[in-house]
């Protein structure tokens, strides 16, 4: 196996190891997020998740969307061995929403959508309302990378084995 290999392998486990923690800690613990500043905001998975597992020809993909879907498919996936290849996320933190798509494998954002700017604030000034628009897509990108370092920082820990446990125990009560 080559390094690059290697690299994408390890970067694809961690991926899909992050977005099946971050769904069990939505789930289960959903006022447990906080910002680098310490102030807390929730999190969501909803409208779409993937979940995969096996290789080769025995890999198995489960897809599941739908705006009111209680994602039951998916869960029983996770049930299953499964792990969340990609997942539809919804941040909420002081009454803004930003919702968007996060694949496991490259850590890709797609379709980012954020709070609606009103432009009765900005004055009509199109690159106030820019500015605006990419300071709250940063904001929306710091609450991800927030996520992200609470998981590695507890990822790199012996605490990580009683965390996976309990992650194991929800996926199997989602059957």
């Amino acid at each position: 196996m080559s390094s690059t290999s290697f690299a994408q392998s390890t970067d694809m486990i961690l991926g899909q190891e992050f977005l099946t923690w971050l769904w069990y800690k939505s789930d289960a613990q959903p006022d447990t997020f906080y910002d680098a500043s310490n102030a807390p905001f929730q999190i969501a998975m909803e409208h779409r998740v993937v979940v995969q597992g096996g290789e080769g020809d025995k890999l198995e993909t489960a897809s599941v969307s739908g705006a009111l879907s209680p994602l039951r498919e998916a869960r029983f996936g996770l049930a299953t061995g499964k792990k969340v290849t990609r997942a539809t996320l919804r941040f909420e933190q002081d009454g803004l929403r930003w919702q968007l798509s996060l694949k496991a494998e490259d850590f890709a954002i797609g379709g980012l959508k954020g709070p609606k700017t009103e432009q009765s604030d900005i004055d009509d000034d199109s690159d106030a309302l820019l500015l605006e628009r990419i300071a709250l897509m940063e904001h929306c990108m710091a609450l991800l990378d927030s996520l992200y370092t609470a998981f590695l920082r507890l990822r790199l820990r012996p605490q990580w084995t009683d965390e996976a446990h309990r992650v194991h125990l929800w996926m199997t009560e989602q059957a």
